[in-house]
């Protein structure tokens, strides 16, 4: 009996599986399918045909085609499984008035930069004497008592 747990044992430890998950969003192999894209050559259904349907659509002067690849894993488990980004892929396509591709341009996740926020805070420049002040404070007050039959303190 001892042994047929052991034996039982080691098939669950072994059928489990040790590879990572990843999830992925977007488009797949966004770096491989952007090349087959040819500037002043490729057409709005050439793009539809090798990428799909773009992930945003944004319209200026151009036509500016967003496509995105991201994959997403867990991190081993001393680190408690916290979540590692693997690819973040941007790829930028502008598609001039006759539909032809003008431009493209592709951001992986080391051209990506780090935005840094400042630390400064700004400061309200009005005074309790101020004209502003007291048209908001008098508002507040009829807000607060419509009729005016509050004693006031």
């Amino acid at each position: 009996m001892k042994y047929i747990s052991y034996l039982l044992t080691f098939l669950i430890i072994t059928s489990c599986s040790f590879d990572r998950v990843v999830k992925k969003h977007g488009v797949r192999n966004l770096e491989k399918k952007q090349e087959k894209l040819i500037i002043f050559e490729t057409n709005k259904n050439d793009i539809k045909t090798v990428l799909g349907p773009p992930s945003s659509i944004s319209t200026f002067d151009n036509d500016l085609w967003i496509f995105i690849e991201r994959e997403i894993t867990h991190e081993k488990l001393i680190k408690l499984g916290k979540e590692k980004l693997i690819k973040n892929n941007v790829l930028f396509l502008e598609i001039n008035s006759q539909g032809i591709l003008v431009k493209k341009t592709l951001y992986n996740i080391n051209e990506m930069n780090e935005q840094k926020f400042t630390e400064l805070s700004t400061e309200a420049k009005y005074s309790k004497k101020s004209f502003v002040y007291d048209f908001l404070s008098s508002m507040r007050q009829k807000i607060n008592d419509p009729l005016g039959k509050r004693k006031k303190p």
